[in-house]
């Protein structure tokens, strides 16, 4: 029984990250996803990845910052060590970052960029709006002996898959074996990050959860500002590539601050997790109808408003649940 339990989550987290990660945003339209072979390598891959980092903070009893390390970490282990487009400067979806900011052998501003893009909305997001859907199951371990076996074996299998057959590109040994270096580097901050603790108790309320909306969205209009808009001006790398740096530590000083130091509720989370969300909710729409795509990107409208009805459903839910426990309190 306690299996049946835990297998739910589970397979929500395994499905809802490669989509949040591929196919809301229009890397994988669903003439991609949902090919065969889309189904059988990115589950395995995002699924895998977001259900072991998840798990290893519950196992570790840390926090949100240890997911956010795992989360760059396994950034640089999908793009860096198993597609290699950290380095192959012909790599299809580099545009002009195949040239700006490319030294040494790497293209370093589109590797920060698919490294906080993996942290943010490959693993964070996907976890959190999975803890939300079974929020008495957000500190148990979902994963069995079986389980902690199985799918670092599945993300093995599919990196190596990847190395193999999705390129023939080969990276330069030394800038491969240093995003190697930077894995593990980021597993090991990961493990010594401070434990969890409780909330602090904070004289004043945190601010409504539009306001952590609005943050979710602005905060990724001006990641794709940055990453895009600037190297089209363009501005020079080094500017670039501090404002790349300093928007995630502006936005998590500015969560800590709005959240009272972790005094919000589920309904701020999941308004910080859905405003960031939205930005390919209303994107989706002109991805459908760009004629310079080269891929078949018919669906996308239907992605984009799929999306939009599971977050009003998860809202009406999570709003449901906190004025239940509200009047429980009163009681």
């Amino acid at each position: 029984m306690k299996s049946k339990r835990r297998i739910w989550p589970v397979l929500v987290l395994f499905f809802l990250a490669p989509a949040i990660a591929e196919l809301l945003s229009g890397s994988a339209p669903p003439a991609e996803f949902f090919h065969p072979l889309g189904l059988l390598v990115l589950p395995a891959l995002y699924g895998s990845g977001a259900i072991l980092v998840r798990e290893l903070r519950v196992r570790w009893r840390k926090g949100w910052p240890t997911v956010l390390a795992l989360g760059a970490a396994y950034g640089i282990v999908e793009e860096g060590l198993m597609v290699k487009s950290f380095f192959d400067p012909h790599w299809e979806d580099l545009g002009l970052l195949g040239s700006y900011g490319r030294w040494g052998g790497v293209n370093w501003v589109w590797s920060l960029e698919l490294t906080i893009y993996h942290a943010a909305f490959s693993i964070a997001i996907p976890i959190l709006l999975t803890e939300l859907l079974f929020p008495d199951r957000r500190d148990e371990r979902w994963l069995g002996r079986r389980g902690m076996i199985g799918f670092p074996l599945l993300l093995l299998a599919d990196v190596l898959f990847g190395f193999l057959a999705l390129t023939s590109y080969r990276p330069p040994l030394v800038p491969y074996l240093l995003a190697v270096a930077a894995t593990l580097g980021l597993f090991s901050v990961a493990r010594w990050l401070p434990v969890k603790t409780g909330g602090r108790r904070h004289p004043s309320p945190p601010p409504r959860p539009l306001w952590f909306v609005g943050l979710g969205f602005v905060a990724t209009l001006a990641f794709f500002i940055i990453f895009w808009g600037f190297p089209a001006i363009p501005l020079p790398v080094p500017i670039t590539v501090l404002a790349g740096v300093m928007l995630p530590a502006v936005v998590i000083w500015a969560v800590l601050r709005m959240s009272r130091d972790g005094a919000w509720n589920d309904r701020h989370r999941l308004g910080l997790a859905g405003g960031a969300l939205m930005f390919f909710v209303l994107l989706a729409p002109l991805q459908e109808l760009d004629a310079e795509r080269v891929d078949n990107t018919s669906g996308m409208t239907l992605v984009g408003l799929a999306m939009l009805m599971f977050l009003a459903g998860l809202w009406w839910w999570v709003r449901r649940r906190s004025g239940e426990e509200t009047a429980d309190a009163v009681q």
